[in-house]
Order: structure tokens, then sequence, then C-alpha cells
């Protein structure tokens, strides 16, 4: 990632920054890349990020704080997609910075929804993603045109967040909008996050990628034990799901897709926790865990 060069009199800045938009337009790839390292999960399936996930960079004479929500929901309204919301509000209003992330050539109801909850005053920088899957590059400058509209944006900036275009000039144009202030983090730190956290997050991104659409909603991960030592973590982890037959889709023909599952966030952990990684999973049935406001706070979610 390119620095910003800054001369010794330039104030350091410091900010929060809130990563917002509508479910799969790519704001977990957007945090994974400004700051260089996997820490929030992707997938290709709407609602996978359910909690607010903090990513930290320092360069160049600032520190960004990230703050990466769930995509704002207006299909389910049950008590986790309720929680989920109150995610995307609470973080609105406690930042100093918003990027709005919307699909190149794409901006629907949905997207519609997500601005009328950013508060008025704001700033907002509209992040246009996925323009190297734009087949017409032409269209990219009406389309900005047109988006200038919408909302009294301070800046628009195209990116592809999964190619690294223009992230660069992203961070620059983010930059002046932090307010000046010593740093909250310490340099080398890239989440608030605990390694606990992450693990079930990565076991969850798995379960993602493995079940794709076959993947019940009703489907979360709870880490029921983690112990760290020097170069090895000790992981007890339960996949809770809400009906019995999901649990058997969980764990595959002779247990091979939950084997699969917990390789696969295993290799994942041990290279952001730059350690072994003992793994235990299984899967437990909850039901009705997600309309479940006591159950929603044990496992994490506010």
């Amino acid at each position: 990632m390119t620095e910003h060069t800054v001369s010794a009199d330039t104030p350091f800045r410091t900010g929060f920054v809130a990563i917002v938009g509508r479910p799969n337009v790519g704001k977990s790839t957007l945090l994974n890349r400004l700051i260089g390292q996997k820490i929030s999960i992707v997938s290709r399936k709407a609602q996978t990020t359910r909690h607010r996930v903090t990513g930290v960079l320092t360069e160049g004479g600032a520190q960004f704080i990230f703050v990466d929500t769930p995509g704002f929901q207006t299909r389910h309204k049950n008590a986790l997609n309720r929680a989920m919301n109150r995610t995307v509000t609470q973080v609105l209003a406690d930042v100093d910075l918003v990027l709005f992330v919307i699909e190149s050539g794409r901006f629907g109801p949905e997207d519609e929804q997500v601005v009328k909850l950013l508060p008025e005053g704001a700033r907002v920088i509209l992040v246009i993603n996925k323009v190297d899957m734009l087949a017409d590059k032409a269209r990219l400058l009406p389309f900005m045109e047109r988006m200038s509209g919408v909302y009294p944006f301070t800046e628009i900036v195209p990116v592809s967040a999964e190619k690294g275009q223009n992230t660069a000039q992203l961070l620059k144009a983010a930059m002046p909008y932090l307010p000046e202030g010593e740093p909250i983090f310490g340099e080398d730190d890239i989440t608030d996050r605990s390694e606990r956290f992450l693990a079930a997050e990565f076991l969850r991104e798995k379960l993602f990628r493995q079940l794709g659409e076959e993947l019940p909603y009703g489907m979360t991960v709870e880490i029921e034990k983690f112990e760290a030592e020097p170069g090895l973590r000790r992981i007890h982890a339960a996949i809770i799901v809400d009906k019995a037959p999901h649990k058997a889709m969980v764990i595959g023909r002779g247990g091979e897709r939950l084997k699969r599952i917990a390789s696969e966030a295993r290799v994942d952990m041990e290279q952001l926790f730059d350690s072994r990684v003992f793994l235990e999973v299984w899967v437990k049935v909850k039901g009705g865990w997600a309309d479940d406001e006591r159950a929603l706070k044990s496992l994490g979610y506010e």
C-alpha cells in the first residue's frame, strides 16, 4: 500500500470511519484491503457480517479506525436483524467519517434505505465498488454524476476492493476528514477484536463457503473454550443451528463437511494468530436462537 509523505510540522490525525452499505456490496472486502489483513469475513451470501468489526490502519501521519458494519436489513424482521440494524445506526452516530459503499452501476431501493440512515450533516464519501466488473467503463462517469445528486457526498471515489484498485486514493481522500489527535491504538495493531471473536468469525465464514445457498439462516458459532499459550491456541467451538436437519447438513456424509470447515478455518486462524491452532468443532441444535433476545446477548450480539 502506498504511504503518504507527511512533513514534520503536519499534525497527526486519528478518526473513526464507518463502512456502511446494503448487504453484499463488498464492505468486508474493502476493510480487509484497506488494512492489508483479513479480519472481516467475506462471502457472496448476504448477511455475512453480523457484528461490528473494527480494523486499524496507521499510515502516513494518520490512524484510521475503520468500523465494518452489518448490511442494513430490510427483508427479515426477527431479533437478530433488529440487533444488526441497531449496530448500523449506533455506529453512524459515533464516527467522524462514513464510507458509503455501493456497487458500480447499481443504486436500488436497499441502497436508498441506507442513505436515509445517514445522520444530517455527516461527512460521507461515496465508494463505488466493483468497478472492475463494469463491462462498459464509459458508464462510470454518468453514474458518478447521477449519484452526486442523491446526497451531498464530500467525495466520490470509484474502487475495486477485490483487486485493490484506487484504494490508496480512497485513503488519501479520507485523511483530511479525520480530526487532529494522537493515535488511540499501537502502530502495529490491526483490530480491537479478540482472537476468540476472530476465531468464531473465521469458522462462520467457512460455513458460508461450504454450504453456499444451502446454508440455513439460523446458524451461528459459539467459542466455548479458548486457551492461548506461546505458539499454540486451543479452541473448542460449537456451531449453533436452529433445527435438527440442519445439524446433519453441516456435518455432511461421514462427517466430511464438518472436517473440511474446521480444517479451512484452522488455516486462516494460524495465519492471523501466527501460531499453531488445535481446533475442535461440533454442532448443537438450539431452536429459535435468532429470535431470542437473551440467546443473542449470550452469543455476543449487541
